[in-house]
């Protein structure tokens, strides 16, 4: 039996990529199980051209070069049944908040797709980990299953090794919570006034505002009607996808996200 209550599917998930950028790398490499509610599990690798060359550093570290991937599908000839796969999960993964959602959120959005990761809960192993014994996932298997991390960097054997790592946590930690939704917020917990996760947009006196730069504390509505370019350059900018989802459809549709319950 799996050791969380689960409300909805639990996809855990692996990335490799051509590089750390989730704005300028690609995904080469997908593999993710899906632990659904009652228990069962259903898992799916793609292997995937990021249609640009791959560094040979990168090769290095997961073994995975150009000649490799050169006839195999693209993100977007894929995006739809990748997509389809995560639909209604909750996320895990090892450092996944930090790294995979973002980079697989902005493939995403490269196609037009919102993987709206703030709406989903997040279970981080690594997040657990770090609070408890802070190593790496070689590490992490060492200390809590008690073997060698055979096929380190290879993303079926990374996935396979955080789930294991995982059921082993919640058992030997009985105080971490045993819903995703309880994890979620043990591991990160989240302002109810951000927009996003990160807190870049956020809920202050009765109107969504930035937080950040030197537009801090300005209304988004307002900037519209009087800055629509600061709106645009944020747009073009490095930011996460999920901010720059909310800015384009302030900019193309006068929207916004609904208000929080408790606002300030």
């Amino acid at each position: 039996m799996f050791p969380i209550t689960l409300k909805n599917p639990l996809v855990v998930f692996d990335i490799e990529s051509t590089g750390t950028s989730p704005r300028k790398d690609r995904i080469i490499e997908l593999a993710a199980i899906k632990v659904n509610p009652d228990g069962s599990e259903e898992e799916r690798c793609w292997l995937l051209n990021p249609t640009c060359h791959i560094p040979e550093e990168t090769t290095a570290i997961h073994g995975i070069a150009d000649e490799d991937v050169k006839d195999c599908p693209t993100f977007a000839e894929k995006a739809l049944e990748i997509f389809e796969f995560f639909k209604d999960a909750d996320l895990s993964g090892y450092n996944s908040d930090r790294f995979d959602v973002l980079m697989i959120e902005e493939e995403f959005a490269r196609v037009n797709l919102n993987f709206a990761a703030s709406a989903r809960k997040h279970v981080d192993v690594q997040r657990i980990y770090h609070k408890k014994e802070p190593r790496d996932l070689t590490a992490a298997v060492r200390y809590y299953l008690g073997r060698s991390h055979d096929g380190a960097h290879g993303a079926e054997a990374d996935t396979r090794a955080t789930l294991e790592v995982l059921k082993a946590q919640l058992v030997k930690y009985t105080d971490v919570p045993r819903t995703v939704e309880e994890i979620d917020e043990y591991l990160a917990p989240h302002d109810p006034n951000n927009a996003d996760r990160g807190g870049l947009i956020k809920w202050k006196n009765g109107a969504w505002t930035l937080n950040f730069g030197k537009k801090k504390g300005e209304r988004l509505d307002k900037l519209l009607i009087n800055e629509p370019n600061f709106l645009k350059w944020i747009l073009k900018g490095d930011f996460d996808s999920e901010v720059r989802m909310i800015i384009k459809d302030l900019l193309d549709n006068g929207k916004l996200p609904p208000a929080p319950k408790k606002g300030l």
